[in-house]
C-alpha cells in the first residue's frame, strides 16, 4: 500500500513545493516550478523514481509540527538511546537569484545518542532519467553534483557514499551534534550560484512567514483552521507570477486504482478567483492585486479566446500526456501530466472571476483602465456564449449541457457588472448587462427547476441534482432560506450525502461525466453545505458537519480534494486549494452566525 496521503507534509518556497512523509521521506518535488518535471517522483511510482529519506535507525516519530505560522516542518524522533530533531524547509529568499531553489534538511541530536540514516535517490524527468553524478570538495565542504539535460542539482553537507545509483550514509550523533544538507537546483548551463548560509536562510524563511501571517485577520472558534488554510493558499501561490495552483501534485487518484487521475499544477480561473475571495475577506488585498495582474497577462489582448485555466506564467497550451513508466499511486493509472480540460468551455468561469473582483472593489482595490477594460471584455465574451453548452464546474468529459450552476454564474457575472456601474461609478453598457442578467435569472428559474422533485437540477432537462447548486446562495441568486433553496438542499441531502455524512458532487453512476469508476465525496461540497446550514438557521447541523470534515484533515491541518469513507483515507490531489478555501468560507459563515449569540468556542 502507498503511504497514505494524510501522512505527508507540505514544504514550499512560493515557487514549487515538496511533500515529505511522516517517516521522513520526500517523495514529491518539482524543480524549479510547481509544474516542472519532478526530481522526486516516488509518490507516483517506487523509490527508484526518486526520493530523499532521512530518519533515525530503530527510531519512531514522536511528533511533528510546523514552526509557528510557517511552512518549516519540525519532526522529533525517539529511539532506545536518544532523541533527534529534524527541521525540513524550503528557504524563501527575498533577494536570491530566482533561478536557484533550495531544500534544507537539518538534524540535531537533542538527547543521548542516535544514528541517522540518509538515502538520497536523485532522478530527473519524473523518475525516468538517472543523472550524471560527480563528487567534489570545496570551501563549503563535500558536494554531490547531479546533471541531466537542462537541470542540475547540488547537495552540500556531510559526505554520502554512492551505492546503486543513490547516495547513502549513516551518521552517529551525540547530544548537541548538528548536521545539515542543502539541495540546490539551478540550470545546468548557468553559472554556479552563491551558496546560502543555512542558518541565515532559516531565519529569513521564518521571518517571512511570521510577517505574512501577522496580517491574518481571523477570529471565532475556527480561527486556527483559517490561519493554516490561508498559509497553505499562500504556499500554493507562485511568487514571481502571482498564479495560484489548484494543488502541487498530479494524478493522486479520486478513485483508488481507477482512472480519475488529473494534473492540478495549473491556475484555474475559478479556483484562483475563489482563493482571492478568501484572501480578501481576511485582509490580503495585495495578493488580489497580484492575481489581477496575472489575469491581465494571461488573457492579454484577446478575451475572446479566454481559457478556463493556464500555466503559472499564463501559458495557454497544457497538452495532456501519460507517463507509462510510473505505476501510479495505489496502482491508479494513467499518470497524467498536462490537463485536457484546458480545452473545455465552462460557463461559470467568468462569473467566478467577476464575483471575486467585485469583492476586491468593495474591499477598496481601485480599478484602472486596463483591469476594468478586461472585465468588460470578459462580459462581451460571455455575451457571445449565451447559446453555448458547456462542460460544467466538474469538467465533465461527456456531452456538453446547459448546466444550471454555470447559467447561474453567468447571471452573477452580469450582476457584478451592473453593480460596478451602479456602486462604483464605472462605465459600461449597463442596460445590456441588466437585460441579460434578468434573462438568465428567468431562464434558470424555469429550465433549471424540476417541479416534480421540487429542486433545481444538474442541467436543463436532467432529473439529477448536483452539489454545485449550493452556490446559488453564495452568489446571491437566491436567499439561503428561500423555499426553493431549502427543498433543493433537502434533495441534495437525500441523494448525495454519504452514509458517513460527507457530500458527493453528483451521482457518478449516471454516466454524465463520461468516466468509469467511483467518485469519493468532495470536501469543498461538504463545506458548502456547512455554509448553507449556518446561513439558513441550522447552526447545530453546521457545526456537526464542520467538525466531521475537519476531523479528516491531517495532523498539520492539511486537506486533499476528497475523502474516501470506504478506505477512511484522503483522496485526490494534495493539498487542495479548493478544499481550504471552502473551509475558510464555512468557518467565516459559522463565525458570523455564532458571534451575535455569544455561543462558546469549541
Amino acid at each position: 500500500m502507498s503511504i497514505p496521503i494524510e501522512e505527508y507534509a507540505l514544504l514550499s518556497d512560493l515557487h514549487t513545493a515538496a511533500l515529505v512523509s511522516r517517516q521522513g521521506s520526500i517523495d514529491w518535488l518539482c524543480f524549479p516550478r510547481f509544474d516542472s518535471q519532478a526530481v522526486f517522483a516516488a509518490l507516483l511510482g517506487s523509490t527508484d523514481n526518486g526520493h530523499w529519506s532521512l530518519g533515525v535507525v530503530d527510531g519512531e516519530v514522536e511528533s511533528r509540527r510546523y514552526v509557528g505560522d510557517s511552512c518549516v516542518l519540525r519532526t522529533t524522533w525517539s529511539s532506545p538511546t536518544g532523541r533527534v530533531e529534524v527541521t525540513d524547509y524550503m528557504p524563501v529568499h527575498a533577494d536570491r537569484n530566482k533561478d536557484v531553489h533550495d531544500l534544507v534538511r537539518r538534524v540535531r541530536c537533542v538527547e543521548g545518542t542516535a544514528t541517522v540514516r540518509h538515502v538520497l535517490c536523485l532522478r530527473f524527468d519524473y523518475g525516468s532519467a538517472t543523472p550524471y553524478f560527480r563528487s567534489t570538495e570545496s570551501g563549503e565542504g563535500h558536494e554531490v553534483h547531479a546533471v541531466a539535460g537542462p537541470d542540475q542539482l547540488t547537495l552540500r553537507g556531510p559526505a554520502l557514499e554512492l551505492r546503486d545509483q543513490s547516495h547513502q550514509g549513516d551518521f552517529t550523533m551525540v547530544e548537541g551534534d548538528e548536521l545539515a544538507w542543502v539541495l540546490s537546483w539551478w540550470p545546468s548551463f548557468g553559472p554556479r550560484p552563491e551558496v546560502p548560509t543555512e542558518r541565515a536562510a532559516l531565519h529569513h524563511t521564518l521571518k517571512f512567514w511570521e510577517e505574512w501571517a501577522d496580517r491574518i485577520d481571523a477570529s471565532g472558534p475556527y480561527a486556527g483552521e483559517i490561519r493554516r488554510s490561508l498559509i497553505t493558499l499562500r504556499a500554493l501561490t507562485e511568487a514571481s507570477t502571482g498564479g495560484i495552483v489548484a494543488a502541487p501534485t498530479t494524478s493522486l487518484p479520486e478513485d483508488f486504482g481507477g482512472v480519475r487521475n488529473w494534473d492540478y499544477r495549473f491556475v484555474w480561473l475559478r479556483d484562483s478567483a475563489l482563493t482571492i475571495e478568501a484572501l480578501v475577506s481576511h485582509g490580503f488585498t495585495h495578493d488580489a492585486k497580484a492575481w489581477r495582474l496575472w489575469l491581465l497577462r494571461a488573457i492579454a489582448g484577446d478575451p475572446n479566446q479566454m481559457r478556463i485555466m493556464y500555466g503559472l506564467g499564463g501559458e495557454r497550451h497544457l497538452s495532456e500526456t501519460e507517463l507509462d513508466h510510473l505505476s501510479g499511486y495505489e496502482d491508479s493509472k494513467p499518470v497524467r501530466i498536462g490537463n485536457g480540460a484546458a480545452e473545455q468551455y465552462q460557463a461559470d468561469v467568468v462569473g467566478a472571476v467577476m464575483v471575486a473582483l467585485d469583492m476586491a472593489r468593495d474591499a477598496g482595490i481601485k480599478e484602472n483602465e486596463l483591469s476594468w477594460g478586461l472585465q468588460k471584455s470578459m462580459l462581451d465574451f460571455q455575451k457571445a456564449q449565451m447559446d453555448r453548452k458547456d462542460h460544467g464546474i466538474w469538467e465533465m468529459r461527456g456531452e456538453t449541457q446547459f448546466f444550471t450552476h454555470g447559467r447561474a454564474m453567468m447571471w452573477a457575472a452580469f450582476d457584478r457588472g451592473v453593480r460596478a456601474v451602479e456602486r462604483h461609478g464605472l462605465d459600461g453598457p449597463v442596460e445590456t448587462w441588466r437585460a441579460l442578467r434578468d434573462q438568465l435569472r428567468q431562464e434558470v428559474l424555469e429550465k433549471g427547476w424540476d417541479e416534480e422533485s421540487k429542486s433545481f437540477v444538474q442541467y436543463y432537462g436532467s432529473t439529477e441534482v448536483d452539489a454545485s447548486l449550493l452556490q446559488l446562495g453564495h452568489i446571491g441568486f437566491l436567499e439561503f432560506d428561500d423555499p426553493r433553496m431549502l427543498s433543493t438542499v433537502a434533495r441534495i441531502e437525500r441523494e448525495l450525502l454519504d452514509d458517513s455524512g460527507f457530500l458527493h458532487r453528483y451521482d457518478a453512476s449516471s454516466g454524465a461525466d463520461g468516466l468509469t469508476g467511483k467518485d469519493s465525496p468532495f470536501l469543498i461540497c461538504s463545506f458548502w453545505l456547512v455554509e448553507q446550514y449556518a446561513r439558513s438557521g441550522r447552526v447545530d447541523d453546521a457545526r456537526t458537519m464542520m467538525d466531521a470534515v475537519l476531523s479528516v484533515s491531517t495532523d498539520l491541518g492539511l486537506l486533499s480534494e476528497e475523502y474516501s469513507p470506504e478506505h477512511k483515507r484522503l483522496a485526490g490531489n494534495f493539498p487542495q486549494a479548493f478544499s481550504h478555501l471552502g473551509l475558510i468560507r464555512a468557518a467565516d459563515a459559522l463565525d458570523e452566525v455564532l458571534a451575535p449569540h455569544g455561543r462558546p468556542a469549541r
